[in-house]
């Protein structure tokens, strides 16, 4: 169940500072996934308590490219991304588990 719903972490610069900081790591997640099953899927998987997930959908940008005959258009894709935020003293290794 929770292989399906968490698709990859969210290895940025930003999400690193902040799960050292702030305790909160970041996931790209499935799109018709709800808070709910996004905190059991990160606490089976994981191990660990989770006290809050935030969620945003990120609708994928326009891109055009210019050929020789045409100009072709076309669209990146579309996900999801929750950040999640755990418990004083739980840490998720996520640089184990790729």
């Amino acid at each position: 169940m929770s292989t399906g719903i968490l698709l990859k972490p969210v290895l940025t610069e930003k999400m690193t500072r902040d799960s050292e900081t702030l305790n909160v790591y970041g996931f790209i997640v499935d799109r018709k996934a709800d808070k709910g099953k996004i905190k059991r899927a990160v606490e089976s998987m994981y191990g660990v308590k989770v006290t809050s997930v935030r969620t945003m959908n990120y609708l994928g940008k326009v891109k055009k490219k210019h050929t020789k005959t045409t100009i072709q258009t076309g669209r990146t894709n579309s996900y999801k991304k929750a950040i999640v935020k755990l418990v004083d003293g739980d840490t998720i290794d996520v640089f184990n588990n790729i």
